[in-house]
């Protein structure tokens, strides 16, 4: 006889297993605040291609990535069927979010954080944002903070709109909303363009060297993330890392090197809810790249 699973509220499987054994916090509790914060999140999760995370044990234990749809998901849960250059598949099928049930079968499965890609299933291979992700060699928040608003003065010379959200860890993320039309390779290739720019122009604070060994204190400003099946932690995404710790949407106004980004986590989250959203325009502010490109091209 096959071993009865134990499931709880919202079809949750073992919802009382300890995740976070520092803060006590279980499955369920995870579940709860997908639950509750979808309306949030469902807007960065509709139709959008994601790449699992799965971490059974929560903090303790072996954390996996898997792109194939897993056994285990309810049978109608939507998939995008795509070719593997790297796979020993032909083909992968990814599993598309966007629903609650889908999201909370993830947690069921283990899935912490939300992996999402740049492009969504009916729209592949092309995206509606550049996302660039700001690491801060030194681990310290402020210097990501610094070089978040660095950035921002590039994005606004280009007259492009963007949106900073904490990484739910040391850096940062900056979100280009972009109208369709370019592919992936396009945005990677523009993003590419705008981090050397910033590098060249502030080279003691940022750069774009890949060897961890060479970049000394400066911020790295990985722009792979747009890459055509690459991920990017999405807005109201918990982490695992102590504490739950949410990436969170901020307004500029916010980003400021005294900002301490893990006062952001499943706690406390409810009342940052409360707030206005900062990001609430993000879709509505969809723009083109050709201009930007053009002006890019003349710095």
């Amino acid at each position: 006889m096959a071993a009865r699973t134990n499931t709880g509220p919202m079809g949750i499987s073992n919802p009382n297993k300890i995740f976070w054994p520092d803060e006590g916090y279980t499955k369920l509790d995870l579940a709860n605040f997908y639950r509750d914060v979808f309306p949030l999140l469902q807007p960065y999760l509709k139709d959008r291609i994601l790449t699992l995370e799965r971490c059974p044990d929560g903090m303790t234990g072996q954390c996996f990535y898997q792109k194939e749809k897993p056994q285990g998901l309810p049978p109608d849960t939507p998939t995008k069927t795509i070719v593997s250059t790297s796979s020993k598949r032909e083909e992968v099928n990814y599993v598309v979010g966007g629903t609650l049930s889908t999201q909370l079968a993830l947690v069921s499965l283990g899935c912490i954080p939300v992996h999402v890609c740049g492009s969504r299933a009916k729209t592949f291979p092309k995206p509606d944002w550049v996302c660039f992700d700001l690491d801060p060699t030194s681990g310290k928040f402020a210097d990501a903070a610094r070089a978040a608003l660095l950035t921002k003065e590039m994005l606004d010379t280009l007259g492009l709109i963007s949106f900073p959200k904490t990484s739910g860890s040391r850096g940062m993320h900056i979100f280009v909303p972009l109208r369709i039309g370019p592919t992936a390779e396009e945005v990677l290739a523009f993003a590419s363009a705008v981090a050397s720019k910033l590098a060249d122009a502030h080279p003691k604070e940022l750069t774009v060297d890949h060897s961890i060994a060479a970049r000394g204190n400066r911020v790295y400003i990985d722009v792979l993330r747009n890459g055509k099946v690459q991920t990017v932690v999405s807005p109201y995404s918990v982490r695992r890392k102590s504490h739950a710790p949410v990436s969170t949407p901020l307004a500029w106004l916010e980003v400021k090197p005294s900002l301490d980004p893990a006062s952001f986590a499943i706690k406390n989250f409810r009342a940052r809810t409360k707030r206005k959203d900062p990001w609430a325009d993000f879709f509505e502010n969809r723009q083109s790249l050709r201009k930007a490109t053009s002006l890019l091209k003349r710095l």
